[in-house]
C-alpha cells in the first residue's frame, strides 16, 4: 500500500528548489561513479512519485534490492543535506561562523594555533555583530582551550579578558533564555484556550510572568537581550486582553529593528514576527492609517538586500500577510469585499497544507467563516466552521471550537434550520462543559436560542432586544468580555432589530472607530 508523503527522504525532495535539484544533481555526478550512482537513480524516481510507493521503487528499479534500500535511502539523504549546506553557506551567516569554527578546528588539531585563532578572531567578529550569542561562546570555551598554546608571555591579560568576555556572555544567553522560555510557555497557554478565560487563568500567567523575569535595566539590555524581552512582553499583553500595553511592547520591537537595520536580515524571523505583532495590535485598536503604513513595511520584507526567501519564510509571510489582508476588511466592515479574497486564500492554503501548522488552519477557517457571516452568506459560514469542529483535536485552540459551534448555532437560525438549532444547542452544551469554557456569555446565547422556536415572529425584535440588553453589561466586566474578541453578537443584534445587514451596522461602527484614532 502506498505510504503517502510522510517518508523523510521524500519529504526533503519535494522540498527542493528547482535550483537546488540542479545543483545536488550538479555536484553529485562529480562526486560519483559505477553502482554509487544507483542513489542518484532513487533521487529521480523519487522526485517524479507523486506518492511515496517503495514498491514502485523496486519494480521500476531493478538494480536495487530491497534489502540495499534502507542504507541507500540514508546516504541520499545525507548527501542531499550536504549539497544543500555548501549551497546556503554563503547566505546564512549560522553557518559561515559554523563553517570558521570547522576550520579552527582542523587548524587546531594540524597544531596551527595561529592561524586556528586568526580563524576563531573571524568567527568571533562575525557573531559579536550580528549577535550570535551562543556561537559566541562557544568560540570563547575555544579560546580557552587555545590560550596555553599560543601565549607565550603576558598570557594574565588574555585569561582576564576570556574570564570577563565568558562571564557576560552567559549572562546575557541566561536573560535570552529566560525571555524565550517564557514567551513559548505563554504561547502552550494560548495554544490551548485561547485568550484569558478567569481569574484563574490570570493568576496562573502572572505569577509564572513575575517569579521568572530576572532583575534588570531595559535600557542596559543588548539588542537580542531586548528582542526576546519584548516579545515575551507582547504574548503576555495580548494573553490578557490589554492591546493596548501590546502595542506599546510591538512598537518598541519594530523600532529595535529599525535603529539597527542591519540585524534584520540576519534576524529575519524574529523581525517578520515583530511586524506582524504590530499589525494585530493596530487592528485590534482600530489604528486603521498606522495598520496601513505597517502593511507596506511588511510587504517591502521580500525586497530586502541580500534576503534568501527560504521556505520557512515564504510560510511565514504567506501566514501573516493573508491574516492581515483579511484583518483589514474586518475593521473596515467590507465584508462583501472580504469575501472576494478567501478563494485565492483558501487555495494557497492547500498548497502550504504540508507545512502549515493546524493552529494557523483553525485560525484561518474561522475567519473564513467570520467574514462570511459579515456577507450574510450563512451556507458558507457553516461549510467553514464545519471544518472546524469535525477536527479531531479539539484541545488545540478550544476557544475557536467553542465559539465556532456557537456561531454555527446562529448561521443555522439564520437558515431556518431550527430543527438543528435544537441539536446542536445540546452537543454544544456538553462540549462547553468538557473544556470548562460555558461563561455567562455562552448560557445566555444557548437560553435564548433554545426558546427561538416558541417565539412568534411579533415577538422577536422584543426578544433580539432583550438579549442585547443582557450581553452589553458583559462587555464591561473583564473575564466575560472575552467572547467579543471572537465574535461581534451585539452587531448581529442591532442588524435584526434595526432590520439592516450584519456588514451595514459593523461598516457604520468601524468607521467611527477609524476616525476616532484618527
Amino acid at each position: 500500500m502506498p505510504n503517502k508523503n510522510n517518508d523523510p527522504l521524500f519529504q526533503l525532495i519535494k522540498s527542493l528548489s528547482k535550483a537546488e535539484k540542479r545543483y545536488f544533481k550538479l555536484h553529485s555526478i562529480k562526486q560519483v561513479a559505477g553502482e554509487e550512482t544507483k542513489y542518484l537513480k532513487l533521487f529521480d524516481f523519487i522526485d517524479k512519485q507523486k506518492d511515496y510507493d517503495e514498491t514502485k521503487i523496486l519494480e521500476k528499479n531493478k538494480s536495487i534490492k530491497s534489502q540495499q534500500l534502507s542504507n541507500l535511502k540514508a546516504h541520499l539523504y545525507k548527501q542531499i543535506l550536504q549539497n544543500l549546506r555548501n549551497l546556503n553557506s554563503d547566505e546564512d551567516i549560522d553557518l559561515l561562523i559554523h563553517e570558521l569554527i570547522d576550520h579552527a578546528t582542523i587548524l587546531y588539531n594540524k597544531c596551527l594555533y595561529d592561524q586556528c585563532i586568526k580563524m576563531l578572531d573571524k568567527a568571533k567578529n562575525m557573531s559579536e555583530k550580528f549577535e550570535k550569542n551562543t556561537l559566541f561562546l562557544e568560540i570563547i570555551e575555544f579560546e580557552k582551550r587555545l590560550v596555553t598554546k599560543y601565549i607565550r608571555t603576558n598570557i594574565e591579560n588574555k585569561v582576564s579578558m576570556l574570564i570577563k568576555a565568558s562571564d557576560q556572555i552567559n549572562e546575557k544567553i541566561n536573560n535570552i533564555n529566560t525571555f524565550s522560555n517564557l514567551t513559548i510557555k505563554l504561547y502552550s497557554f494560548y495554544l490551548k484556550i485561547g485568550f484569558l478565560r478567569n481569574h484563574k487563568d490570570f493568576e496562573l500567567v502572572n505569577s509564572f510572568l513575575y517569579s521568572t523575569l530576572p532583575v534588570f535595566q531595559e535600557e542596559q539590555l543588548s539588542f537580542d537581550e531586548k528582542m526576546y524581552l519584548y516579545n515575551s512582553f507582547v504574548g503576555y499583553y495580548f494573553f490578557i486582553q490589554d492591546f493596548d500595553r501590546g502595542y506599546e511592547y510591538a512598537k518598541k520591537w519594530v523600532n529595535l529593528f529599525d535603529e539597527n537595520q542591519t540585524l534584520i536580515t540576519p534576524k529575519i524571523e524574529m523581525y517578520i514576527k515583530s511586524v506582524n505583532n504590530l499589525l494585530v495590535s493596530q487592528s485590534k485598536l482600530h489604528k486603521y492609517d498606522e495598520f496601513k503604513l505597517t502593511v507596506r513595511k511588511f510587504d517591502e520584507i521580500h525586497n530586502l538586500q541580500d534576503l534568501k526567501l527560504t521556505e520557512n519564510i515564504r510560510l511565514l509571510l504567506f501566514k501573516y500577510s493573508s491574516t492581515h489582508k483579511i484583518n483589514r476588511y474586518f475593521m473596515t466592515g467590507e465584508f462583501g469585499e472580504g469575501v472576494k479574497i478567501i478563494p485565492e486564500i483558501a487555495d494557497s492554503l492547500e498548497n502550504f497544507q504540508r507545512q502549515l501548522d493546524t493552529h494557523y488552519i483553525i485560525i484561518f477557517y474561522y475567519k473564513f467563516a467570520c467574514m462570511y457571516f459579515g456577507d450574510s452568506n450563512y451556507q458558507n459560514v457553516v461549510l467553514w466552521l464545519n471544518k472546524i469542529i469535525n477536527m479531531k483535536d479539539v484541545d488545540l485552540r478550544s476557544d475557536i471550537h467553542s465559539f465556532a459551534r456557537i456561531l454555527n448555532l446562529i448561521s443555522h437560525y439564520e437558515l431556518g434550520n431550527l430543527d438543528l438549532v435544537d441539536y446542536y444547542i445540546r452537543s454544544t452544551y456538553r462540549f462547553l462543559i468538557k473544556k470548562n469554557d460555558l461563561h455567562l456569555f455562552q448560557k445566555i446565547i444557548m437560553k435564548f436560542l433554545r426558546k427561538l422556536s416558541s417565539i412568534t415572529r411579533d415577538q422577536l425584535i422584543d426578544a433580539f432586544k432583550e438579549l442585547k440588553e443582557q450581553l452589553i453589561p458583559l462587555n464591561d466586566k473583564f473575564y466575560e468580555r472575552r467572547p467579543f474578541i471572537y465574535f461581534d453578537i451585539v452587531s448581529w443584534l442591532e442588524s435584526k432589530i434595526e432590520n439592516q445587514t450584519v456588514q451595514e451596522v459593523i461598516r457604520e461602527k468601524a468607521l467611527k472607530k477609524i476616525s476616532n484614532n484618527m
